[in-house]
């Protein structure tokens, strides 16, 4: 592994404990960890790549802790556009339906290619449907090609129409083999190891697609072998109104209930929990992935994030599937998340800062890493690197960190991960994006029937 010194740069965001951030200071790594940072004529290294970071920002690589990335085959399709979570889905189901395995392999390429080259580090994949002999090792294998850190979920479905759930039973599973195959893939990939490039997560969708007897031993399932647990929870009213209908409670009284609250849980979305819920997030040490372009996008709502934060829940961001949000930019949605909280609360509530720091410290929280997320001595050399003489920054001199925020969201110059540049100036290190973009047009629009 290579030794690194980025020099020089213009600013540097650590985002450690103090929020602490440096001007025209370097940072040094070896073996894919920070070893030194500060002036460069301090330093004792023996570089073999040197990136010249001047008139450039320096951050930790972004946290993506929400995302289904199978649904960049589909995106903007004219039958979801207008619709909320349901109707959306039941558009899409059909489609879905018939996708291949080869289909999971592109479009994680392609997803996780896009997240890259504007500066995400480390993502999570919410995969919840496996059609067609699909399995969660056609995502691993691509993201092993791009090269970032992947958190992979092996999400499920079994609840399907005859038994009252949204999905047609088609792209539902059986439980005990669902549990089965669970297991099979947290023995076969998940590495528990400090700078683990690779963890398995286990991701019942939602209370509209799997029983409760599957949410409860899923839990006990994950918690044997001491993996993270995700799900989606109170997304909108439609889904307060399911739980309420079908268990007779609220999303908050259901989760606990259940086991699904802790450390070692996170879900995605909640734009609906009350006071009540939030305090059970705060107390439990429960993460939440925030996903305000999708939130929009399906007129789900504004989440509380401000009270979310406040209250000391645990908060990251996620892009959300391709098909409710059509873009995998994180800083996207970090600068969403800042908007839509200064509508509701006021210009001074929600500021360029709290937000990045939700994109990148904050989805290391909630992912349960503390390696990853922050520019600190020992911590993992991922990084995300902008300059700032493009377009979009000119004339930000003032504060090129809050223009990561405020201004068009930039690809990045260089996306570091494990201390090995992944990505340069849009183009991937690893492959040829262009030949592998072909291949994901072709199966796009083999689904579409295009």
């Amino acid at each position: 592994m290579s030794k690194l010194l980025i020099k020089n740069a213009s600013v540097i965001a650590t985002m450690d404990d103090d929020r602490t951030e440096l001007i025209n200071k370097s940072i040094y790594c070896e073996d894919g960890r920070i070893i030194q940072i500060g002036v460069i004529e301090s330093f004792n290294f023996n570089a073999d790549v040197v990136i010249d970071a001047t008139d450039m920002v320096v951050i930790p690589g972004l946290v993506n802790t929400h995302h289904h990335l199978f649904q960049n085959l589909t995106r903007c399709y004219p039958g979801s556009q207008n619709e909320s979570l349901f109707g959306w889905l039941t558009n899409l189901y059909p489609i879905w339906n018939n996708i291949l395995p080869s289909d999971i392999y592109i479009s994680t390429l392609i997803g996780l290619s896009e997240m890259v080259i504007s500066g995400c580090t480390t993502s999570s994949d919410h995969l919840y449907l496996f059609p067609n002999g699909s399995k969660l090792e056609d995502q691993i294998e691509a993201a092993m090609e791009v090269g970032c850190r992947f958190h992979a979920t092996r999400g499920s479905m079994s609840i399907g129409e005859s038994k009252g759930g949204l999905p047609p039973d088609s792209l539902t599973e059986d439980e005990d083999y669902i549990l089965k195959d669970c297991q099979r893939v947290i023995e076969k990939f998940h590495d528990s190891s400090d700078f683990s490039m690779l963890k398995i997560a286990l991701a019942p969708c939602s209370p509209f697609s799997v029983s409760q007897n599957l949410m409860k031993q899923t839990a006990k399932l994950g918690r044997d072998f001491s993996v993270s647990l995700h799900t989606h929870l109170a997304e909108n009213i439609e889904d307060i109104i399911y739980t309420q209908e079908h268990f007779g409670m609220r999303p908050g009284q259901y989760i606990e209930e259940l086991g699904w609250v802790g450390n070692d849980v996170w879900h995605a979305h909640c734009v609906k929990l009350n006071k009540e819920e939030i305090d059970l997030f705060s107390r439990t040490g429960t993460g939440i992935a925030h996903c305000p372009c999708s939130n929009m996008r399906l007129g789900s709502g504004i989440a509380p994030l401000r009270k979310w934060i406040d209250e000391g829940v645990k908060v990251g961001l996620g892009v959300d599937g391709s098909s409710s949000n059509d873009s995998g930019y994180l800083l996207s949605e970090a600068r969403q998340a800042m908007l839509l909280q200064r509508v509701n609360f006021g210009a001074n509530k929600f500021s360029p800062r709290e937000a990045l720091f939700t994109a990148t410290r904050g989805g290391a929280e909630v992912l349960n890493r503390d390696d990853i997320g922050q520019i600190s001595i020992g911590k993992a050399a991922d990084f995300a690197i902008y300059d700032l003489n493009k377009i979009a920054m000119s004339g930000a001199w003032s504060d090129p960190l809050a223009a990561l925020i405020l201004c068009t969201p930039l690809e990045t110059a260089y996306t570091i991960c494990n201390g090995e540049i992944i990505s340069q100036n849009g183009h991937l290190n690893n492959f040829d994006l262009n030949l592998f973009l072909e291949k994901h047009k072709a199966a796009s629009k083999r689904l579409l029937g295009l």
